[in-house]
């Protein structure tokens, strides 16, 4: 995660992610420069969390392969 930087979220389109559990809610918005944030829906005042695009791509890529499967 990108803790060297300060992005700006304000204004950001922020979308449900996939299909999360009952009661859950993740929200992704696409930031400049490629960066990523995800939020806790239920909670959008809470901490957001940012990714660098390269850092997008290993946990997306992670998801695509599988790595994050359950047993």
């Amino acid at each position: 995660m990108n803790s060297k930087r300060t992005i700006d979220t304000t204004g950001a389109t922020w979308l449900r992610a996939g299909t999360a559990g009952a009661g859950s809610s993740v929200e992704v918005a696409m930031l400049a420069d490629g960066y990523v944030a995800l939020r806790d829906g239920k909670n959008p005042d809470g901490p957001v969390l940012i990714f660098t695009p390269s850092e997008w791509a290993a946990f997306t890529a992670g998801v695509h392969d599988g790595e994050f499967d359950r047993p």
